[in-house]
């Protein structure tokens, strides 16, 4: 990445704040493939553009997680940005994918996700490398998951 892209001008500020982002379904569950995949990847893109922060990498692992490379203002906290980024992709999912709900025994106040979650703050140096790491997540994971079945 060049010096020249690097950062974000905003009205009052100039950054570079970047969160290496992960959560998984609840209780591990396999729901995350095929039209699936790719409805919730789009999802999260459009609620990213609507509350103002971008998502620069994003891959899903073994139908199960998720990894994301955010970029995002300071104005914003991280909290905020995974509590949007989960409870409206849920909401969505659900709606969309009524089949999703057999995975979840619960009939009321389900959830598609785990309450938990992980993130990191990327520096510059480590862009590049967590990018990498994303993108190669679901390679490295049926990997290692096709040899534990063996």
């Amino acid at each position: 990445m060049d010096n020249k892209n690097r950062f974000t001008h905003g009205r009052t500020s100039v950054y570079n704040l970047n969160y290496h982002i992960i959560w998984g379904t609840k209780y591990r569950n396999k729901v995350l493939s095929d039209d699936i995949e790719d409805s919730l990847k789009r999802m999260l893109l459009h609620i990213a553009e609507e509350y103002g922060f971008s998502i620069v990498h994003m891959e899903i692992g073994l139908d199960n997680h998720i990894h994301l490379l955010v970029s995002a203002p300071p104005k914003l906290s991280v909290t905020n940005i995974v509590r949007w980024l989960k409870g409206i992709s849920a909401r969505l999912l659900l709606q969309e994918y009524p089949e999703l709900k057999k995975a979840y025994w619960k009939t009321s106040d389900r959830h598609l996700w785990s309450s938990s979650y992980f993130v990191e703050s990327i520096g510059t140096t480590n862009q590049d490398a967590i990018a990498k790491y994303i993108d190669d997540q679901r390679r490295k994971e049926i990997d290692f998951d096709e040899t534990q079945r063996r």
